[in-house]
């Protein structure tokens, strides 16, 4: 789990080509198509060779600073991938001295082939909500701002629910090609040792109040979210990340 592994080389190969800004959505659609399916496959390696060589992907987890525009928008797209994947999060509101503003710490508790997997997939999808958002225009009269936190809610909650979708779909596959239960177990057993590990950090930890909005971009984030191409076949793990 390095970053000079050729596998996730080539995924953040794939995934900076669909992030460029020449290539077209079809070229796009392609890239994280296969960015998907690699990302499926290796978490997938990875979960079976840590579970007969405990040595390898070890539990442990990440912060992340959430700065700068939509931070609150940001970190909720953070929390949707990683409670897709399987991890496990908790944030603090800080303020930072050298900028007068507050931001967001995320701290990510899961395997380590998880978070460089979900670091790469936040970032990325990050960079489409951002790029997206950007080029929204509300209604007549309506406040710009309260458009845009709902259109990145909507946007959230389709690649939270597409990331589900294919974890299921990345399962189902792996079972079936390897003749039994033996990798759902695996995994179940995974998620089990990564709540049981968050769990001992935080054995005290209060549920964040629900947010709130009101704008009209729902919808229309949701279709976004719902274009923003994974490949339609899975991610297979669990966790999440942010920017540093």
């Amino acid at each position: 789990m390095t970053e000079t592994n050729p596998k996730l080389a080539k995924i953040k190969a794939l995934l900076a080509k669909a992030e460029d800004s020449a290539a077209s959505p079809e070229e796009a659609e392609a890239y994280f198509g296969r960015a998907a399916d690699l990302m499926a496959k290796y978490g997938i390696e990875a979960a079976m060779l840590a579970e007969s060589k405990l040595s390898t992907d070890k539990l442990t987890s990440r912060s992340f600073d959430v700065k700068g525009k939509y931070i609150a928008d940001r970190s909720a797209l953070l929390f949707g991938i990683s409670h897709a994947l399987g991890a496990q999060n908790v944030y603090w509101r800080l303020f930072d001295t050298a900028t007068g503003k507050y931001y967001r710490k995320v701290s990510i508790y899961a395997h380590e082939s998880t978070l460089e997997r979900i670091e790469m997939l936040f970032t990325s999808l990050q960079l489409q909500a951002l790029n997206g958002v950007e080029r929204t225009r509300p209604q007549y009269g309506e406040s710009t701002t309260s458009y845009r936190k709902s259109w990145l809610a909507g946007f959230a909650n389709a690649v939270r629910k597409r990331l589900t979708q294919a974890e299921e779909t990345a399962l189902q596959e792996a079972s079936q090609q390897a003749g039994g239960a033996s990798t759902e177990l695996v995994l179940v057993k995974r998620e089990a040792a990564v709540e049981q590990f968050f769990k001992k950090a935080h054995p005290k930890l209060k549920a964040a109040p629900r947010r709130r909005l009101a704008g009209s971009g729902w919808m229309d984030g949701k279709a976004a979210g719902e274009r923003a191409d994974l490949g339609g076949r899975s991610l297979s793990g669990r966790v999440k990340a942010l920017s540093r």
